[in-house]
């Protein structure tokens, strides 16, 4: 073997997402440099210190004769958070164990009324607010009712209507314990309530069907629950174990009835415990950044009780809670399990679906926070790098040839961004023409967002949505040509950014031929050089065409021009069919007696 690095004969070993190559060689005891040489010796150019894909690690691992084992990222934190004594899936006793309030999901179509619903429920007015009447962010709340004399709470977390937000929706299902699909009954089932009908069997949670929109002349809500037969949900009235309610949400017809169809199956089908003591455990269901009270985050308690002081760590986020507040905006002391809270006291903005968790003191979920943030670097800039090898060098010279729309994102909310960024990713881009998103973020444009943008070549766009930039900022951007706009509507964002990817393509050309002529004579003129005495046998020969010479059927010069054209003595524009003509080509002297030219335009043809 040419270097040193010791042979594995199938020992495993594990290794994070985006492990280095020094990394590797502390687990198997080896020199970095030998590694660095043994992927040289593989083709790839790899530094000690870069991040590497797990690709990378598994060929190096397989080359030396180890089992590679790639940590998962929930494997990572599992172990990281055993570094404090910290395990979030310790058994919990029976008698720590108290009923805690059902957790609901609202899905459906777009405009189905699941806002309107909401707002039947809790008699807020949250539509009012929406871009467009669509629900850009998710919401948490709880609602107290009475059911069989006894007060029960039922906390409902409303997932963004729009098909974007499929993503931050996929979250929603996954902390919820009972979904409520809202299907209009004078519209019946859409690709959306499909959609929502999928996530809610991926997470394996009962389905509460509101047949919403009743008091409407063209209401069918046979139509739904037929329809809905057929994706597995069929209704107690016919046989089956789906409940389905009838409701009209701004009339506020049948919302007693669905609440207690929520409440009964809860009771039914699930069984709704968590420990009311110990540390707060939980998932972060959307955060923003707030002008005036920083990073704020709505998180959903999941196991303990969360109390105003306590040290947290969300994802890369920590910090202590400066104050609690519910869904009416009041502050609130502590909160225990499906009660979801506004948190204020975050150093920055968690993503949509990080859990969180409390810990004895800052310093602990600092240390957690930052070590995760290390890991989702190395691990993104794994992804991003690939592999350096001598095929990738020829394929990088290639994107140097595409062109690229530069893209800088910023919203109000984390979710937010992150479906729009998921949506662009999503489109039908032409190989030709690159997006890329070069940093993406939460809060008002800033300068450096502007300076980045500047510096990128081509310069970058921004993307304020739903944010704004200041006067300052503004000027900076005009002085540097810096292109921002903003949106509030999802879908209009992604509309204009499709448009714009299109409008980078170059010009697709299509080749269309103008006619053929034979030739019948040589002349040979002292200034001008050969002269073909020519038939025109098909369309027409226009002068200053492109065109080709063609002998027994074999290309003999092509992409040559008809740099003059006769009729007798005159020049002429145009010779037609059937007509004789003469005409010299430039940029080719060998023409013959019974050579064919062929001639033919370039004309731009229209994408699909």
């Amino acid at each position: 073997m040419s270097s040193g690095a010791p042979r594995g004969n199938g020992q495993e070993i594990r290794l994070s997402r985006g492990a280095s190559l020094s990394d590797f060689a502390d687990k198997i005891n080896a020199n970095p440099g030998t590694l660095v040489q043994e992927m040289f010796n593989l083709g790839e150019m790899v530094t000690a210190t870069q991040s590497c894909s797990d690709d990378t690690l598994l060929l190096l691992g397989e080359h030396l004769g180890f089992n590679v084992q790639i940590v998962s990222p929930e494997d990572e934190d599992r172990a990281l958070l055993a570094q404090f004594n910290i395990d979030l899936d310790a058994e919990v006793a029976e008698d720590r164990l108290v009923t805690r309030p059902p957790v609901v999901t609202v899905m459906g179509h777009v405009d189905h009324g699941k806002t309107k619903l909401l707002d039947a429920i809790r008699k807020a007015n949250v539509v009012a607010g929406e871009a467009g009447g669509i629900t850009q962010h998710i919401g948490a709340y709880q609602v107290h009712v009475e059911h069989n004399d006894i007060e029960r709470a039922i906390t409902f977390i409303d997932t963004p209507g729009h098909e974007a937000f499929t993503a931050m929706r996929a979250r929603g299902a996954q902390v919820t314990d009972i979904v409520i699909l809202v299907v209009a009954a004078d519209d019946g089932v859409m690709p959306q309530t499909i959609e929502a009908l999928n996530h809610a069997k991926a997470a394996e949670v009962p389905v509460v069907v509101a047949v919403n929109k009743i008091d409407k002349p063209e209401a069918n809500p046979d139509k739904v629950r037929q329809q809905l037969t057929e994706y597995g949900l069929v209704a107690e009235e016919y046989g089956g174990d789906t409940m389905f309610v009838n409701v009209a949400a701004k009339p506020g017809i049948g919302i007693d009835d669905l609440l207690e169809a929520v409440l009964l199956t809860a009771d039914a089908s699930l069984e709704l415990t968590a420990p009311i003591d110990g540390a707060a455990q939980g998932v972060a269901i959307e955060a923003h950044l707030d002008k005036g009270r920083g990073a704020v985050a709505t998180v959903l308690v999941q196991k303990g009780t969360l109390r105003a002081g306590d040290s947290i760590v969300a994802g890369g986020a920590h910090g202590r809670v400066r104050a609690m507040l519910d869904e009416n905006g009041q502050s609130i002391p502590e909160a225990g399990p499906a009660r979801p809270v506004l948190v204020l006291g975050l150093t920055a903005v968690p993503s949509a679906g990080d859990t969180f968790l409390a810990a004895a003191d800052d310093r602990t979920v600092r240390q957690i926070a930052e070590q995760r943030q290390a890991r989702r670097r190395a691990a993104s800039f794994a992804n991003s790098r690939g592999r350096a090898t001598l095929e990738t060098l020829m394929e990088q010279i290639k994107e140097g040839e595409k062109t690229s729309l530069n893209l800088i994102l910023k919203g109000d909310g984390s979710g937010s961004v992150e479906a729009l960024e998921d949506a662009l990713f999503k489109l039908d881009i032409p190989e030709e023409v690159q997006l890329k998103i070069l940093d993406r973020g939460v809060g008002a444009i800033t300068e450096s967002n502007v300076m980045l943008a500047s510096a990128s070549d081509p310069a970058a766009t921004i993307i304020g949505y739903n944010v704004r930039a200041s006067n300052k900022v503004r000027e900076i951007a005009d002085r540097e040509g810096v292109e921002i706009r903003y949106y509030s509507v999802i879908y209009q964002a992604i509309e204009e950014i499709e448009a714009a990817l299109k409008g980078l393509l170059k010009p697709e050309y299509e080749e269309v031929e103008l006619g053929t002529a034979e030739i019948r004579d040589v002349f040979r003129s002292s200034k001008v050089g050969l002269i073909s005495g020519c038939i025109v046998r098909s369309g027409l020969i226009r002068r200053n065409a492109k065109a080709r010479v063609i002998r027994d059927g074999a290309v003999v010069a092509d992409n040559v021009t008809i740099s003059s054209l006769k009729r007798f003595k005159d020049d002429a524009t145009e010779v037609r069919e059937g007509f004789e003509c003469g005409l010299t080509l430039g940029g080719y002297n060998n023409v013959q007696v019974g050579d064919v030219i062929e001639t033919f335009e370039m004309r731009e043809k229209p994408r699909a």
